[in-house]
Formats: C-alpha cells, structure tokens, sequence
C-alpha cells in the first residue's frame, strides 16, 4: 500500500526523524493558512507547494514548486488543485491533484553549503536481507545515477536479526563525506529510518532528497513509503492512511471482494481459482491463439457472489472477447460453482462476451450438466485441451 508523502513523514517524525515541516492543505485558502503557520512557527518567508499523488517525478510535472510568499503560496496552490498532473509514472492520463503539501524553505544560507543525498531501505529477498542503498547524488533520479554514476550508489547490509549496528550507520555517513556534527546527524537520522521502515513493516523507504543544512541539520526532504500489504492486519492505524482515490476503481472493487486481480493486454478474461491454474490458464490462452486481459483470482472458496463479482470486474474491459472460468474443485466443489456461475450468469443479465467453463474436480460432471442444461451461452469444457479448442474457435469467430 503507497501512502501520501506527508502521511509517510508524520511517520518519521512519530520515530524521532527530522523532516521538512510542512501541512497538508486541500483548497487555497488553506494553503495560504498553512503559510501563515509555517511563517509564524519555523519562521520561514520561502514555501514549497507539492502535489500529493502516488508517483514520483513530480516535480517534472509541474507537482512542485517554490512560492516566495504568502500570497505566492495562494496562486501556485490554486493552480495546482484539481489539475491532471503527467508524471514519468503515471502514464499520459496523469492524476488529479486533490491535496497540496505546503512545506517551509530549507535550504536558507548559513556558514556552509548545502548537500543532497539518496538513501532507502527495501528487502533483499534473495539474501533475505535488508539493504540501504545509498549515494551523495541526491535530488536526482536513482536510475540516472546508476545510468551515468555506478560507482556512486552504495549499499549495506542489514542483518534482520541484528538490526543496523552503529558501524554501519558510521561507515554510511562516511561514504557520504559527512563529518562532525553533520555525521553524528546522519547515524540518528539512519537509525529513525531503520525504525520506521521496521515498525511500519514497509516494503521500500526511499528519502530523494536527504538534506543536509547549511547548520548542519540532516532533514527528510521527500519520502516515499511502501506498507506491506500482508501485515496491515497489525496496524489499523496504517490501513486508514489509504487513499482509494490514488487506486484504479477496478482494483479497489476487487479488493472489497477479496479478489487477486490483475488488469494485462489481452482479449480473454480470465476468471480461475488458484494463483498456480492461473498461470497455467493464461499460458493455454496464448497456445490458443488468444491473449490473457487479466490475472483473476477468486481463491479456493469461491461463492455466487465471488463469481459474480468477477464478471463484473472482467466485463468492465472493453477489450474482452471471451471469458475463461477455469475452476479446480478441491476446497469447493464443482457444481457449486457451477450454479453459481448459472446465477450470476442471471443475475447480471445479458453477457456480451462468449463464456468458456471449464471445472475439474469434486462433482466435475454434475457441474458440466448444470452449464449444459442451464440454456444460457456458456460453454462447458472438462479438459484443458477442450478448453483451448473452445478459445480458439470462438476468437477464430471473432475475427
């Protein structure tokens, strides 16, 4: 689960990291208060104005910009809400801006410069580690600086069981040419984002950029933060942090089904239980001649209303052709799914879109008769092979 920039800084800030203060505003003259506040508590005359969408690259977009007044933050902020921000992720639909971060000025003048860093935690499943990648290129894009600059992006090891030890965050800050107060600063901000990233049982922390002050401060600039989705059970408090309105509307429809969904390219819905007979199903869809325009997976306890949701969801894609059920009757038997389908079949009333059932398992062939004698278009197939024939010969049709 992505959250927004500044939910993820409330959450260095609850673990001791020092970020750039900021408020979150959703209408103009909320920005403008805000301004007011930061002025009259941090004491800042600068302000920056960030667009709060999940997706990085916004300040190539146009998401972030520096106001050099009160009433600057007023005119950029109503700028700003409700347009359609393009970024490098978010594909050339873009994503409305509804919430604005106004944040004071931090990079003031002092008696020494300022510097950028890159630092993130994420899990090494390979090594079943944790790494901190890191370099002093920061502010720019991690993938141009691995492109041009290899040799300046560094990474360590973290020992889940051992936690980062206080050589590694020493060992860090010296490849980053701190030192004095600046490196002390960098081992306490190092341990907070190791704390964070652990008690929010995140799957990726990235700061783009670390800031070190001209007074030495170090400071989380920006903040990227994954949750775990497997582990929100253990935190309500992070569940609430999320957005639906950042999700894609079929994605968050799944999710309230309890559905594993996927949207792809192709032209045959797919609708099977079992993440296994999924794979195996869209790799029979390709032999036939097709291709698969999703991953669906209802799980092993598949209901009326399960399979009625997933038609609902497949049919949504105007790119479907046909619709695959392929459905292993283990935890639940065939010809439950069977009259589930003939239900939902019914209860959404007019397919537009050949459907292909294929059941195997508990109760195969008294499944196989409740599809035939249903007297709806839907297909029945036993085999995997028949399944394919069936495929074929309708988009063969189609075409």
């Amino acid at each position: 689960m992505n959250v927004h920039e500044f939910q993820g800084k409330s959450l260095l800030k609850a673990y001791n990291v020092d970020i750039q203060e900021g408020f979150i505003a959703e209408t103009p003259e909320q920005a403008v208060t805000v301004a007011e506040q930061l002025h009259e508590k941090v004491g800042s005359e600068f302000f920056v104005v960030k667009a709060q969408i999940h997706a990085g690259g916004r300040g190539k977009g146009g998401g972030v910009k520096l106001a050099k007044s009160v009433v600057d933050v007023g005119r950029i902020s109503s700028q700003m809400l409700g347009m359609q921000l393009v970024t490098p992720q978010t594909g050339p639909e873009g994503k409305k801006v509804n919430k604005v971060l106004v944040a004071q000025d931090v990079y003031y003048r002092g008696e020494s410069e300022t510097e950028e860093y890159y630092i993130s935690l994420l899990l090494n499943r390979d090594k079943g580690r944790y790494i901190v990648a890191y370099s002093p290129e920061g502010g720019m894009s991690i993938e141009e600086v691995a492109e041009k600059s290899p040799d300046l992006i560094f990474t360590e090891e973290i020992d889940p069981g051992m936690g980062l030890q206080q050589f590694q965050t020493r060992n860090i800050a010296f490849k980053l040419g701190l030192s004095g107060i600046a490196f002390k600063n960098m081992q306490k901000f190092l341990s907070g984002l190791y704390e964070t990233f652990i008690g929010c049982d995140a799957q990726l922390l990235e700061i783009n950029p670390v800031l070190k002050t001209s007074d030495d401060r170090i400071l989380a600039v920006d903040c990227k933060l994954v949750l775990d989705d497997n582990a929100l059970f253990r935190h309500p408090d992070l569940l609430a942090m999320r957005d639906l309105n950042e999700e894609d509307p079929v994605d968050v429809e799944a999710g309230k089904h309890n559905l594993n969904f996927v949207k792809l390219d192709g032209n045959v819905g797919c609708m099977v239980n079992g993440a296994g007979l999924a794979m195996a199903t869209m790799d029979i869809i390709k032999l036939s001649g097709g291709s698969p325009a999703n991953f669906l997976d209802v799980g092993g306890g598949a209901s009326p209303k399960t399979v009625e949701a997933g038609f609902r969801i497949i049919l949504k894609d105007p790119a479907v052709k046909a619709i695959l059920i392929n459905i292993f009757g283990g935890i639940v038997r065939c010809d439950r799914v069977a009259n589930g389908v003939v239900e939902a079949y019914k209860s959404i009333g007019e397919i537009r879109v050949p459907v292909i059932v294929r059941l195997q398992g508990t109760n195969a062939e008294e499944a196989k008769k409740t599809i035939d004698n249903s007297g709806l278009a839907v297909f029945s197939a036993i085999s995997f092979r028949e399944a394919a024939e069936l495929v074929a010969k309708i988009l063969n049709k189609k075409n």
